[in-house]
């Protein structure tokens, strides 16, 4: 089973180029989608779970043609949007239950079955009478991924997860994240970079509605090794250093600007080479200093 995406293009009335022929094979198991707000991430996602139209391209999820056969997309399908609504005054388990039947099962005690397990799966059993409205941040994510799990879809998307919760919750989740990526399809929309350099075994970076880079993150990150230079310098000699040498990222560390800079040989006096991680390919792909595409990941047709 994988997703197949190929030159999908999407343009907003007022004029926004949001999707540009995009075109990835994404197969089972984790695959980050990275990239800054207003990258066209959203609007990816929302197209594969049917909220929206495409103006041109083709979608496959195994034999389902996803822009056209909708209804069949839906049944095998699990979505937890960026931002979702719940019942504050209802508990986990009895809104779970309500939507377990609205997802088809309709059976009392196989939706009770159904129902334990997901809240069980999702570390809510012991919070299942509580209130949503006094869930904390970590807790109403890990319910909307006990929602999306209904019916055991084969295509899984999250879009920003991760977003606001605190680095116990994000642990937590991550951890859930990961299981369901050994029998299903999981597409992560991110603009984390640590989300995927943990997770996914695939990834590819979007910005203005094109793939700019699709890759193994550790090849990826591989083929940076002697290619990122560091330096830490003055704040005040930065437009010098911008001025001299393709700089990717900064950070101040202690005061002093540390600077990231993409180039074959050593830069100069000063700088020292870097171990490179994800968030020096994603700043290098961002600056169009490493390709915009790589070879299609190898898996079975």
């Amino acid at each position: 089973m994988q997703l197949t995406i190929e030159h999908l293009s999407k343009t907003y009335p007022n004029g926004t180029h949001a999707l540009q022929d995009v075109s990835l094979t994404i197969p089972q198991g984790m695959f980050g989608l990275l990239g800054p707000n207003g990258a066209g991430k959203s609007t990816l996602m929302r197209t594969l779970a049917t909220l929206q139209e495409a103006d041109s391209g083709d979608v496959r999820l195994g034999d389902i043609d996803v822009l056209r056969q909708k209804d069949e997309v839906r049944r095998t399908l699990g979505y937890l949007p960026q931002e979702f609504g719940v019942y504050p005054k209802v508990s986990a388990e009895d809104l779970l239950d309500h939507f377990a039947v609205l997802k088809g099962i309709t059976g009392r005690r196989e939706r009770k079955e159904v129902v334990k397990a997901l809240l069980e799966q999702t570390n809510l059993y012991e919070a299942r009478k509580k209130k949503l409205g006094g869930f904390s941040g970590g807790m109403r994510q890990r319910f909307g991924i006990a929602v999306a799990l209904l019916g055991n879809p084969r295509l899984i998307i999250v879009d920003e997860p991760t977003a606001g919760l605190d680095p116990a919750e994000r642990v937590r989740f991550l951890n859930l994240l990961s299981e369901l990526g050994e029998s299903s399809v999981v597409l992560l929309s991110t603009h984390i970079v640590e989300d995927v350099s943990e997770l996914c075994t695939r990834m590819a970076i979007i910005d203005r509605g094109e793939i700019l880079l699709e890759a193994e993150p550790l090849g990826a990150i591989e083929e940076m090794r002697g290619r990122i230079w560091r330096s830490v310098i003055d704040k005040s000699a930065l437009p010098a250093v911008e001025r001299e040498h393709a700089v990717i990222s900064t950070r101040l560390l202690a005061g002093r600007t540390v600077v990231h800079v993409h180039a074959d040989a050593a830069p100069g006096p000063g700088f020292e080479p870097a171990e490179p991680d994800l968030e020096d390919v994603y700043f290098s792909a961002m600056a169009g200093r490493i390709g915009r595409r790589r070879g299609e990941p190898e898996v079975a047709a």
